[in-house]
């Protein structure tokens, strides 16, 4: 029978360490023993995996489906030896990468590494905090925290918790500039956006006597690309924005940050779920983060 879970650790190595020589060193074979494992994994697949050049090696796309598919075999394999080497107990271990929006990561992910790490010392952590979207396939991430209506249906997700948009300014700002009394006020006001595209443009409010929800166009001379660049701003007085609480939650109770047109507000709720490409067999160590987060937020 071929050694196939042989073949898939040489072949991750040699991926992730973008070298034959490298995957060599590491598992005490020739550069020569390893090309020829991965020819032979690509003759019984019948198809190329990798582009081989004098420096380095390039995964083709059949490559990255293969590794990404072949990491998780892998681990869980490595999973499985753990549970029957510990009596059927399963702990979780390994690396385990998490990708979060910057807002979301300096609010709770966080502060929480280590409470989390106390809890399961035997996971290495590998936290990514960027407010553009990731490929949870391509770039390998165990765990990503998404905000607003799920897209990707190949995804599993988790729902972690939800939360509902707010229009906030700084005492300072307000005093030198005057609080909004309603919505069209904001048209003189500097109104700081995001530079991304989004599904609406302008800021949702609700006539409280009518019940019906319209977008208003505002503007300014500031543009973040995330909710934490424009809660800065706020803090420093620069304008008013709008953002999803969970941003300045703690802003707000502090003082340091006002709601604005509440009685405008239309509970535009936006869904928060921790996604991850696997199955009911899920990794200890995912299910376990997943399980710490949505306990806690």
């Amino acid at each position: 029978m071929d050694n196939r879970a042989g073949e898939m650790e040489v072949f991750v190595l040699a991926a992730e360490l973008k070298s034959f020589s490298a995957a060599g060193r590491k598992m005490k074979l020739s550069p020569s023993a390893v090309s020829k494992l991965v020819t032979r994994l690509e003759d019984r697949l019948g198809t190329r995996l990798v582009v081989r050049s004098t420096r380095t090696l390039q995964l083709t796309p059949e490559g990255e489906t293969y590794l990404a598919r072949a990491s998780r075999i892998l681990a869980e394999i490595a999973d499985t030896e753990q549970i029957v080497a510990g009596g059927g107990r399963m702990l979780p271990r390994g690396p385990l990468s998490v990708n979060a929006s910057v807002g979301f990561g300096e609010r709770y992910i966080l502060p929480l590494a280590g409470e989390f790490l106390e809890a399961f010392p035997d996971v290495q952590l590998d936290v990514t905090l960027t407010d553009d979207m990731v490929d949870v396939i391509r770039d390998r991430v165990d765990i990503a925290i998404r905000h607003g209506p799920m897209r990707d249906s190949s995804l599993m997700a988790r729902r972690l918790g939800q939360s509902r948009q707010v229009v906030i300014a700084s005492p300072d700002y307000v005093a030198r500039h005057g609080m909004p009394k309603m919505p069209t006020d904001l048209l003189n006001h500097n109104c700081i956006n995001f530079n991304f595209r989004r599904s609406r443009e302008g800021w949702a409010f609700r006539d409280p006597q009518t019940g019906l929800v319209e977008l208003l166009p505002v503007s300014g001379n500031l543009k973040g690309s995330s909710g934490s660049i424009i809660r800065q701003w706020c803090m420093d007085g620069l304008g008013i924005g709008r953002v999803g609480r969970f941003h300045v939650e703690p802003d707000i109770e502090a003082g340091h940050l006002l709601p604005l047109l509440e009685d405008y507000n239309p509970e535009d709720i936006e869904e928060i779920h921790a996604v991850y490409a696997g199955h009911d067999h899920l990794a200890v160590r995912i299910r376990a983060f997943i399980e710490f987060l949505a306990a806690r937020i």
